[in-house]
């Protein structure tokens, strides 16, 4: 029974070198843990599922470490293979669950999903004949996946046409880098870039030819909520806006080979137009590089929120049997020489949380021009804009699934809608909304009325309340939760989103885009300094 033992010598001596200043306690480990595998083997009650015992031990062991050093069994190698090439073999659909039922979130324009005929608002019922009721979302997802040109019969029940059974011939579905690319005026160009997967830079490069022959002469590179990927993908957009042979990042591991320098190999496409690029606390990894090294090399505004923080580095390496291991191998430094890991993952006891790094370990550093940045907590913004919060009852809204729901009842009433950026709910329409939501049993409560019952619970046990019970009370009635009222009160945030998402029924994850534009404070605050050329050199110290 020497399994286990195998699979983890391919783990802890993937460097034999390495493994030599501690060999001792590495091969003591081993035979422990293969002895206490072979005799839950031979004398556990029941009989043990090997596969899944071995998988178990190394998830546990591995998650010691941080979330990112991951084992990809051979049968979870498409979520390897989707991670690194936006790819997978299926009918090209988001799904969602609700309640005990998993429903057609959205289709993705020109898939499988969309060509056959399902629609967001989908119940899947049963997929092959298999009951979908109570399956989990991952279990939806994989009786869906499967190799380009198999076919998957999906029975579904539509609102307002009863149930149906749709069969589905699986394609190869590449999930785009790029979503959307265009000009948001005369002269500004604007890219969204999703993920870095190995096509990332080709299709941001793609992106800005095509702008610039569309008389681009501003740009903004949207990575908001895009976690990251490949190293050498964010290297290569770079270089786009960078001088040849300029350094991009710098990583440094435990291993002498992982430090390594990485700078621009190409000629750039263009070094002197204005840019903007947009984050987020979504924005990670690669996002994170390249913000960060434009940042450090003065070339281009960082507007929106301060991005995630991470600044490790991991690289696969392939085992037997089909499986994978991905391992954390170095952190990674900008050009300033900052790294922006926000979390430490290293300096805790076992099961403890990671905590952020302490104000008083984090150092300044300095841009090209001079200009002040610290390590340790992501890439700050050169210019923070904060997201309004969302109403109470706006959040309750999207968490109970009212706004969805009442999408897929608008569409199956209304067969179009004007283009995406120019829909707009009519007043009508939002008491139609109203009305959906009223019939709904939920409650929720309001911030302020939770301060006020904490203020009475102090008031009491001080002996204050008495004297104030009358304006208390008043004050009370203004705070607590009113459906109809603050459906009201709160109604441009509630249509937007609502907007927002109808519009997603019609015209998909491009007419999500375009309709966001005419809410999104980051994207006009971006073209307001790419219209300032005095302020946007003012805040690079140019």
């Amino acid at each position: 029974m020497k399994q286990f033992a195998i699979v983890l010598l391919l783990l802890i001596f993937f460097n034999p070198v390495q493994a030599q200043s501690n060999g001792f306690e590495v091969l003591k480990s081993l035979e422990i843990m293969d002895q206490v595998y072979e005799n839950l083997d031979l004398y556990f009650v029941d009989e043990p599922q090997l596969g899944k015992l071995s998988k178990t031990s190394i998830d546990a062991m591995l998650k010691e470490l941080d979330p990112y050093t991951v084992y990809y069994h051979e049968s979870n190698i498409e979520d390897y293979r989707l991670m690194t090439t936006g790819q997978y073999g299926g009918i090209g659909a988001l799904i969602r669950r609700i309640n005990d039922d998993t429903y057609i979130a959205e289709p993705y324009e020109g898939n499988p999903a969309e060509k056959s005929g399902l629609k967001a608002g989908d119940k899947i019922i049963s997929i092959d004949g298999k009951p979908m009721h109570k399956k989990s979302s991952d279990d939806v997802s994989t009786a869906l996946k499967g190799p380009k040109g198999t076919a998957v019969k999906v029975e579904i029940e539509r609102l307002s046409e009863g149930k149906k059974t749709i069969s589905i011939t699986r394609d190869e579905i590449k999930i785009p880098d790029v979503p959307y690319f265009g000009m948001v005026d005369s002269e500004t160009g604007y890219v969204k870039l999703n993920s870095f997967t190995q096509t990332a830079a080709a299709d941001v490069e793609s992106a800005i030819l095509k702008l610039k022959k569309d008389g681009m002469k501003k740009l903004v590179l949207d990575l908001r909520d895009n976690g990251g990927g490949l190293l050498i993908e964010a290297v290569k957009i770079v270089n786009f806006f960078v001088p040849k042979n300029t350094v991009v990042v710098t990583t440094k591991g435990r291993v002498k080979e992982e430090n390594r320098v990485y700078t621009t190999l190409s000629e750039p496409i263009d070094t002197e137009i204005p840019l903007a690029v947009l984050v987020d606390g979504g924005s990670a990894s690669a996002s994170e590089i390249v913000a960060g090294s434009l940042q450090d090399l003065d070339r281009a505004v960082i507007l929106g929120e301060t991005s995630f923080g991470k600044g490790l580095v991991q690289r696969t390496y392939d085992m037997k049997y089909g499986s994978k291991i991905k391992i954390t191998i170095a952190k990674y430094y900008t050009p300033s020489g900052r790294c922006v890991q926000r979390l430490e993952y290293y300096d805790k006891e076992t099961g403890e949380k990671p905590k952020e790094i302490a104000d008083s370990l984090l150092k300044t550093f300095q841009t090209k021009n001079g200009r002040k940045v610290i390590d340790g907590r992501g890439i700050e913004p050169d210019l923070k804009i904060e997201p309004d919060d969302l109403s109470r009852l706006s959040a309750m809204l999207l968490t109970k699934n009212l706004i969805f729901n009442y999408s897929t009842e608008f569409a199956s009433k209304n067969a179009s809608i004007p283009k995406s950026e120019d829909f707009k709910l009519s007043d009508s329409q939002y008491e139609e909304f109203k009305s959906f939501v009223l019939k709904d049993d939920f409650s929720y409560t309001t911030a302020s009325e939770e301060a006020l019952k904490k203020m009475k619970e102090t008031a009491e046990k001080e002996g204050y309340f008495n004297e104030v019970k009358s304006e208390y009370e008043a004050m009370m009635l203004k705070v607590t939760p009113s459906k109809s009222r603050d459906l009201d009160k709160f109604k441009n945030e509630i249509s937007q989103m609502l907007e927002n998402e109808i519009v997603s029924r019609y015209y998909f994850q491009k007419g999500r885009t375009l309709n966001s534009f005419r809410y999104d404070k980051v994207l006009q605050k971006a073209k307001e300094i790419l219209g300032n050329t005095n302020e946007y050199n003012t805040i690079l110290k140019k």
